[in-house]
């Protein structure tokens, strides 16, 4: 038997563009909010941002080192330091950009959207995170270091 209640407490998608385009709006807000604060905020200027954990305590690169560096540069259009501070969040804000746009695109259009990527998608890119992270870490891999 089917509980009436539930059926009539579940939430119904937005009809109108403004309201199937509020959330990723709110996203992209709060994505740029904090890339305007990493722009103004310098994180080559020590004190303003903790240190990473595990470079402290190990002397070893996690894969988000350099992120916030790597975030400064990009902002202020100085793509080669981007990279060399942190070529996978790079990749990251990219990826974020196509994912985005592709969510707006559909919300527009009145397309129900989710992201479901396949399995083998997944280990793909943790594998090729994993590889990066490692790569910093080894002497010939000096030119990842943030």
């Amino acid at each position: 038997m089917r509980d009436v209640n539930a059926d009539s407490q579940r939430m119904t998608p937005p009809t109108t563009v403004v309201g199937r385009l509020a959330v990723p709006a709110g996203i992209l807000a709060a994505v740029a909010g904090a890339f305007a604060y990493v722009g103004v905020v310098d994180p080559n200027q020590p004190g303003h941002y903790p240190v990473c954990p595990l470079l402290r305590y190990t002397g070893l690169y996690c894969p988000g080192c350099g992120g916030l560096r790597s975030a400064h540069a990009f902002i202020h259009g100085d793509l080669l330091t981007a990279l060399h501070a942190n070529a996978a969040a790079v990749v990251g804000y990219l990826g974020f950009a196509v994912v985005w746009t592709v969510w707006v695109v559909n919300a527009v259009r009145g397309r129900p959207w989710r992201i479901d990527p396949a399995p083998s998608l997944v280990r793909t890119l943790v594998a090729l995170l994993l590889v990066f992270t490692v790569v910093r870490n080894l002497p010939f891999g000096g030119w990842l270091h943030p």
